[in-house]
């Protein structure tokens, strides 16, 4: 990113993402984040909005623009980091206008005024994770410890699990 003007956005999302894919298949998602400074009246002792806001359209591409498609909605108060892009263009009616665009590298919920639970997405070699887990049956159902499973984090030796000895690893997998 060298020469590149990376910038970190604080705001709320104006519309939902919208999620679309390239005709080779790569995942994109747009949305509008809205960064509207408030200051303190202090002779009303309100919070007020400023006039002007920064409202930038934001791109985030891949399994990152699934995961904010997924999680993403209107209002939500969000962080976003990523390289800031000048576009320039003639409208419809021969005017010049420029635009300022985020390419996002990092997108997040603000936990200012919310809480979250975060959730691992499923990645490659998903299906085998699964596959893993239902052949393991219903004893894995009642004791998630009780077995290794390739790919799960869970530990191997069916010692019961970490801690147990007789086979179990000493430390957790986290």
């Amino acid at each position: 990113m060298a020469g590149e003007t990376v910038i970190t956005v604080c705001g709320n999302l104006v519309d939902d993402p919208e999620l679309r894919f390239t005709p080779g298949g790569a995942a994109v998602a747009k949305f509008r984040v809205a960064s509207v400074p408030r200051t303190l009246n202090k002779e009303t002792q309100q919070w007020e909005d400023a006039k002007d806001g920064l409202f930038l359209t934001c791109s985030v591409w891949r399994q990152a623009a699934e995961n904010a498609a997924e999680t993403l909605s209107r209002g939500m108060r969000v962080i976003v980091q990523g390289r800031l892009k000048q576009r320039s263009y003639e409208d419809n009616q021969g005017v010049k206008r420029t635009v300022y665009e985020l390419d996002v590298e990092e997108v997040g919920v603000s936990l200012k005024n919310a809480t979250a639970k975060v959730t691992k997405a499923a990645g490659k070699g998903a299906p085998e994770v699964q596959q893993a887990r239902r052949q393991q049956g219903a004893a894995s159902a009642e004791d998630p410890w009780a077995s290794g499973t390739p790919g799960t984090g869970r530990p191997a030796g069916g010692g019961g699990g970490w801690g147990s000895g007789g086979g179990g690893v000493d430390e957790p997998p986290f």
